[in-house]
Order: C-alpha cells, then structure tokens, then sequence
C-alpha cells in the first residue's frame, strides 16, 4: 500500500480522481476467465479512453458466479495491467464474512488501492443500523487499505444519508459508491462529504454533480468503455471541461452522447444487462464473451437490434473531441 491506515482518509482525497469503470469479466465460450482477452481490455481502456481506475469483480464483474480463487486472479491481473497507470478497487463483496475480510487481505497484499464492500443482504428488519456499522467496523479492523461503501437496492433496502455519516467516521472508510435517488445522495454530501467522498453510478448525473456539488470521483459503473471509443472521448473530455470550470462547453459535450444513451437503454433487455453490454463490447472491438449461469445470453433477434442501434447511433465517428 502506498499509504498507512491513518493516512486513508487524506491519500483518498488527492488520488481517487476522475473517471472509474467497473469492469466486465469477460469469459470465453467454456466458461473460463478469458485472462489475455481481460489484459487488451484494460490495455485499451488505460491507453485509448483514458479512464483513472477500474472496479474489479464486482456486480458488473459477476462475482457472484466466481469462485474466490477466480475473483482473486481477476484483481492479480487487474493490479498488474494497470501497474502503476491507474487505480484499482477489489470488490471484496459477500454474504459470508469470512468470505470478505480474506478478499480484502488479499487486495492489500498484492497491492490494490482500495476495496470496495456492498451492504449484505439482510433478512431482518430490526436494528438495520447497529447491525450494518458493527458489519463494517468488523471488515475495517481487520485490514488497512481504504474501503469504499456501497449501497444499492439489490441488498433489499438503502442505507440512510444518516447511517452513511456515522460510516464515515471509520478511519479507512474513504468513500461510497450510493445508488440511490439524488435527494439522499446531495443529503450524504451535505452531511458527510468533508469525510467520505459521495459518488453514485449514474453517468448521466455526473456532469451536474461535479458542476453544483464539486465532485471529484465517478465510481462507477461501465458507460467509460461503452459510450466511448479511441478517438471519441466525449465523456472524459466533458469530464475535464467541467473540473475546468467550462460547464457549459462540458454540457454541450454530454449532450451529444444523447444518441449513444439511446440506443444502448433502447436495445437491452431488462434481464440481460451483462449479456447486451459484452456484445457492445464486441461491437467496439473489446473482448466481450459469454456470461455465466444463471445470467442469459442474448438471442439473435437481440444481437441483430442492438448491432444496428450501435451502427446508427455514430460512436467513434465524431473524432477526437
């Protein structure tokens, strides 16, 4: 780690920057890690669209369907491409905490630079709060490295603005990753946001959170490598023009993307999110592959849809921006 426990807090605040991806873990037809397919992904991803740091084996990533010896060599490779080059969080998610605190040892030891743990599914609804901050306290005494929350609706319920405050406090706890409404998320930042950095998946959101809420960190979530292209980096070039104070060159920027926002929601099915943004993913050239059970594959109806969407929506012909 290139920072003591003490320090998390601080180290977060200059280096967790920019634009993060959460990475698809691309898997070849029998099911295996497609590991060289993995590395040009995130050769391509450092090098062509410029993106700061990259979630691993999380949601996105699929880690449900991953043994833990699989979601420990996907950050092993993962801390290895990016080597120095860009930042790497280790999503230790489990419902077994045993599970968690052995993926967060291993991120430190081979040298991630943070993790991230979604809050557990919970099959109470009594004392939601007493057991969450006991649930995190546990996780960070156990390790050193900085550890990202995150809270979504598939755990069965959100974690307050006000329980986030009193997470904040923990010494390593660095930042959020809160899919939630905008409401709770500007309420968090006003409470907790000298404390823990406030970030939310929704690319849409990003430019107006950076602009009226200073925001640093979009962590994150796969439009980086899906609405972008080598030679079309409208998201990070609008990115850079708002932490530039040019808001309204950035909005014009964004808006522009409108065409590739469309045809990505207009074309995936509800249940098959891994599955369509592999097949974008092959669209741009990137190693998409299959998914794993039980996440379904997309039929050839949806691929010849999606295709053309892709085709007409002008990714990577706009040019450099």
């Amino acid at each position: 780690m290139k920072y003591l426990k003490k320090n998390a807090k601080s180290y977060s605040r200059q280096s967790m920057r920019g634009i993060w991806a959460a990475a698809l873990t691309p898997f070849t037809a029998d099911g295996a890690i497609d590991e060289e397919g993995m590395r040009r992904n995130y050769e391509h991803w450092i090098s062509d669209l410029e993106i700061d740091g990259f979630f691993i084996a999380g949601k996105q990533g699929e880690f449900f369907s991953m043994s833990v010896e699989e979601r420990k060599r996907c950050l092993e490779i993962a801390v290895d491409a990016c080597a120095g080059r860009a930042q790497t969080i280790m999503s230790c998610s489990d419902q077994n905490m045993d599970v968690v605190i052995d993926l967060a040892r291993h991120a430190q030891r081979v040298g991630a630079d943070y993790i991230v743990v979604h809050a557990p599914v919970l099959h109470f609804f009594k004392q939601q709060d007493e057991t969450l901050l006991g649930y995190y306290r546990t996780i960070a005494e156990q390790v050193d490295i900085g550890m990202a929350l995150w809270s979504h609706p598939d755990s069965g319920y959100l974690m307050s603005p006000e329980l986030c405050s009193r997470l904040a406090d923990i010494e390593n706890v660095v930042a959020i990753k809160y899919s939630v409404p905008r409401p709770m998320y500007v309420e968090l930042d006003r409470l907790a946001g000298d404390r823990i950095l406030v970030s939310t998946a929704s690319e849409e959101e990003w430019l107006d959170n950076i602009v009226e809420l200073g925001w640093q960190l979009y962590l994150c979530s796969s439009p980086p490598y899906l609405i972008q292209a080598k030679g079309d980096l409208r998201m990070r070039r609008y990115t850079d023009l708002a932490f530039a104070g040019k808001a309204d060159e950035a909005r014009a920027l964004r808006d522009s993307l409108d065409p590739v926002r469309a045809a990505l929601r207009g074309t995936r099915p509800p249940e098959k999110p891994h599955a369509h943004q592999k097949f974008w993913q092959e669209l741009l050239g990137q190693a998409g592959g299959a998914v794993r059970r039980p996440l379904l594959e997309l039929t050839p109806e949806e691929r010849r849809r999606t295709q053309a969407a892709f085709e007409a929506c002008g990714l990577g012909k706009i040019g450099n921006q």
